[in-house]
């Protein structure tokens, strides 16, 4: 009798290249902030990517998951949640957040949760979301023609949008611990001509949005803000519209995820023309 061997847990530098990049394409939606961390990983030429695999009884890589300062699942069963979360056991609670694909970041929490402090926040049901088509003309027109990529040198102007946004969403500042990374992360984006803007007569940004990963035909939205002076103004769907245009123009593929308890947002994305393809979790610690 042929004994099927168990799902077996295997450590970065045992994850065959072509295989995670399988995977990765399979899953090009729901992992393009893996992909994309890998890419820069592989290009730099002296690491390895922390991503763990696991092997199926049948010798192919079925699963894998992103552990580096976040966890964040590509695909995993529940054979495949069992042995990460065996892995975050005995590293200890040391990460900033779990966020992915939903049922494998709940189920991670769920196995690692009695053991670890209470988290920040837990966020079980965020709709994933993607656009492949060109927004309707109609809502590129007016203000939307005023939406561009911020340049460079703007990095003061973008900086006070972002800390906004970032302490809106998450409850406090990024500049109270991690100041200088995050200042670095900022510059990247604009270095990259990654966040576009509208900015009001004075200069001031009124609206800001970044591609927070991008890789082959996919990228994500993050960091979508309107100043709340503004809101109630008829911004949100033309000032997104014009974001996937641009962002159109690099990658064919648009996604983003959000808060389902977020109407007005899940409203805005859908008149754009975003359809969920899938749920995504995060967990903050």
């Amino acid at each position: 009798m042929i004994r099927r061997r168990d799902p077996r847990l295997l450590r970065p530098a045992a994850v065959g290249r072509a295989e995670l990049d399988r995977l990765l394409d399979e899953h090009a939606v729901s992992s393009v902030f893996v992909a994309a961390h890998v890419e820069r990983i592989r290009a730099g030429g002296r690491a390895t990517p922390p991503v763990y695999g696991v092997r199926g009884p049948d010798g192919r890589l079925e699963g894998a998951c992103w552990v580096g300062t976040n966890v964040v699942p590509i695909a995993l069963d529940a054979h495949g949640t069992d042995l990460v979360a065996d892995l975050l056991l005995r590293g200890g609670p040391r990460f900033a957040s779990f966020f992915g694909p939903a049922e494998p970041v709940l189920g991670l929490w769920d196995r690692v949760r009695e053991s670890w402090p209470a988290p920040f926040d837990v966020r079980a049901h965020q709709p994933l979301l993607e656009m492949a088509r060109d927004p309707d003309p109609d809502l590129l027109a007016g203000t939307a023609a005023r939406v561009r990529w911020a340049a460079p040198d703007e990095f003061d102007r973008v900086l006070p949008a972002a800390v906004a946004m970032f302490t809106e969403e998450v409850g406090y500042s990024p500049l109270t611990s991690g100041a200088e990374g995050y200042r670095r992360r900022v510059r990247s984006l604009l270095a990259e001509g990654r966040t576009a803007v509208l900015c009001d007569a004075d200069g001031t940004v009124v609206f800001k949005a970044d591609v927070g990963s991008r890789h082959g035909r996919v990228c994500q939205i993050q960091g979508v803000w309107i100043d709340p002076r503004y809101r109630g103004r008829g911004l949100a769907v033309p000032c997104m519209a014009a974001t996937v245009a641009l962002a159109r123009t690099r990658t064919p593929v648009v996604s983003l995820y959000v808060n389902s308890f977020n109407a007005p947002a899940l409203a805005t994305y859908r008149h754009v023309g975003f359809e969920q393809a899938g749920e995504f979790a995060t967990v903050l610690l």
